[in-house]
């Protein structure tokens, strides 16, 4: 019995996709406008429908009707321009935003008619940067408990906020506490049962806000976790306090940690991996109807799978090209495996 799809967005073999938990795993077919050794960046899912995939690639927005059997290109202004960050907004797929980055300028679009027009977001981001050269835009949030608010943040060049919708932003990372807090990595809102914290990851710092961004606490991963590079976080569809979390020793990195934090970043515990990753965690990414069910994907191409909340977990054996995004939908594909002759029936 099939769990749904896994799909892995690579840095160079496009999406990979199984349907059978992982036991066999299969490469983009040809005659699309992705090419099957294209860059991926970024895998985001329609809320209401599961098989309809967004991803970010090197050739702009594409989406998929049928869990990544087929793409079409999403006519937009970004067109050609490598899109870094795709996110559905879990309650009105017709909202998506779009951050691009390099190689291309980074930008941030919306469209509240799920892709007909677009609206480039009027916020200064720079063009160039010290740590990456030119920024990409890697982390977005919604606010589930308010339409209205919504954050961005790049690599490198700082954290924004909205209280409009997405109109305009204000840029907020100068009131986090240490060095590099304009590199982004990563950003979650979590209800917490009334008590709302923001949740920020620089790349060497966990920062929590209990009043929407004005001030901030944090912790320094080196000092309490002996890795310094932070970088992927996720929590389940609906989650009221209950995250993941990726720490590793640098980018691409020599090892990795998986954290849970099950009161809104306050407190974290290292998950047991059944062996020690080959580099950094890049990718998180939970069922949107099994919150126990969980997907995590290493910069050099490991692939864990876990069914119960991170306890445990399997690696796939299936070893990737560069990871970048990991999806785990409910939707189960139809694969039909490329590349090899088929015979017609007389």
């Amino acid at each position: 019995m099939s769990n749904g799809t896994f799909l892995v967005a690579t840095v160079g073999q496009a999406i990979i996709r199984s349907a059978d938990n992982g036991a066999t795993w299969h490469r983009q077919g040809l005659g699309q406008p992705l090419e099957f050794d294209a860059i991926t960046r970024s895998l985001s899912l329609d809320p209401q429908r599961p098989e309809v995939i967004y991803a970010g690639a090197d050739i702009g927005l594409i989406v998929s009707y049928d869990v990544g059997s087929h793409w079409q290109l999403v006519d937009s202004p970004f067109n050609g321009q490598t899109v870094w960050k795709v996110a559905v907004d879990p309650q009105d797929p017709q909202r998506i935003f779009v951050g691009t980055g390099a190689p291309s300028r980074a930008v941030l679009w919306r469209t509240l008619d799920g892709g007909q027009s677009w609206y480039r977001v009027p916020v200064e981001i720079p063009e160039f940067c010290e740590g990456v050269s030119k920024p990409r835009l890697l982390a977005f949030a919604y606010d589930l408990t308010d339409r209205n608010q919504v954050w961005f943040g790049l690599e490198e060049g700082g954290l924004f906020h909205s209280r409009d919708g997405g109109d305009s932003f204000t840029r907020v990372d100068d009131r986090l506490l240490w060095d590099y807090n304009s590199d982004i990595h990563n950003i979650l809102v979590m209800p917490n049962h009334g008590r709302k914290v923001i949740v920020v990851v620089c790349v060497n710092a966990i920062y929590r806000s209990e009043d929407e961004g004005l001030t901030w606490s944090g912790q320094l991963a080196r000092d309490d976790f002996g890795l310094y590079y932070v970088r992927a976080m996720n929590a389940p569809l609906g989650s009221e306090d209950t995250l993941y979390l990726s720490i590793s020793d640098g980018t691409p990195g020599t090892t990795s940690k998986v954290l849970i934090s099950r009161d809104a970043a306050a407190t974290w515990e290292v998950l047991p991996l059944p062996q020690q990753p080959n580099s950094c965690v890049w990718a998180i990414g939970i069922n949107p109807s099994n919150p126990r069910q969980i997907i995590a994907g290493t910069k050099y191409g490991h692939l864990f799978t876990s069914e119960n909340g991170g306890d445990g977990w399997l690696k796939q054996w299936r070893d990737f090209s560069e990871i970048a995004d990991v999806l785990w939908t409910p939707a189960v594909a139809q694969i039909k495996p490329a590349h090899t002759s088929v015979t017609s029936k007389k």
